[in-house]
């Protein structure tokens, strides 16, 4: 089932995505690791801004990437390729409909697909079937409502929520990280843990000011610019006030706060 990526397919988001994934490589992917010879299904590998990092992580893996998009896949296949990175196989496919045998895989690997999905359960579902009995599942997911900051703004907040809405209107859930544990259990996984990842940056982090205030979130927030201000949902002063303040947390006496969750399960 094909939804709208509420993000966009543009070269800006392909951008912003590798910003997001280089920046965050260390607090979200220091434990992310397979071992040799395991089989590992990464499911919505995008334009492979994580692809490239599961597969520098576990060179012994062999992974398959899979993706909706056929031109997130031709851009996710062309950036590992040019890395010389020959222990990834791409395909263009539905989670909802897989051409796997039953239990293909020994690792099944999710990360930011769950909140774009109007119905994340049976996705999870539908990707355990794939998993060897005792093979494990990781899932990371961010959260929108998880974003504070200083200076506080109340613009800044009513920009954000665009996000949020158009994506709740787009079938996803931007807020979809602090569920995590309910769905992999309501999704019938095991030894379900979680961790929080929480993003902390002030002017002592220019490289999370730059990659991470700047270039990951508030550019997120100011790509649904058009969208929310044509859909009505918020006025064109006040999104453009938002952004600013938002751009002002990366200042010299600013911080910036948001957390990802992580959850890994077995089967």
């Amino acid at each position: 089932m094909k939804k709208a990526y509420v993000h966009g397919y543009d070269q800006r988001e392909n951008i912003r995505l590798q910003d997001q994934a280089s920046t965050l490589v260390e607090l979200l992917h220091s434990d992310t690791f397979y071992p040799p010879g395991s089989k590992v299904l990464e499911a919505g590998c995008g334009v492979g801004a994580q692809t490239m990092t599961l597969a520098k992580n576990s060179p012994g893996a062999s992974i398959t990437s899979i993706d909706i998009s056929e031109a997130s896949v031709n851009e996710a296949r062309r950036k590992t390729e040019a890395a010389g990175m020959t222990n990834v196989q791409f395909a263009q496919a539905d989670i909802f409909n897989l051409s796997y045998e039953p239990e293909s895989f020994d690792h099944i690997f999710v990360c930011f697909v769950l909140e774009h999905l109007p119905r994340p359960v049976e996705a999870l579902q539908a990707l355990k079937q794939y998993l060897k009995q005792g093979g494990t599942i990781t899932v990371i997911e961010g959260d929108h409502g998880s974003a504070y900051f200083y200076p506080d703004s109340e613009e800044a907040h009513k920009a954000i929520q665009c996000q949020v809405e158009l994506q709740r209107q787009a079938g996803g859930n931007a807020m979809i990280g602090r569920e995590l544990y309910p769905l992999l259990h309501q999704a019938g996984f095991n030894a379900i843990r979680v961790s929080p990842r929480m993003v902390y940056v002030d002017s002592s982090k220019p490289g999370l000011v730059d990659g991470f205030t700047k270039k990951t979130f508030t550019a997120m927030i100011e790509g649904v610019r058009e969208s929310a201000i044509n859909s009505g949902i918020i006025e064109q002063n006040v999104f453009e006030k938002g952004i600013r303040d938002l751009y002002r947390t990366a200042e010299a006496d600013g911080v910036f706060c948001y957390t990802f969750f992580k959850a890994m399960g077995n089967k």
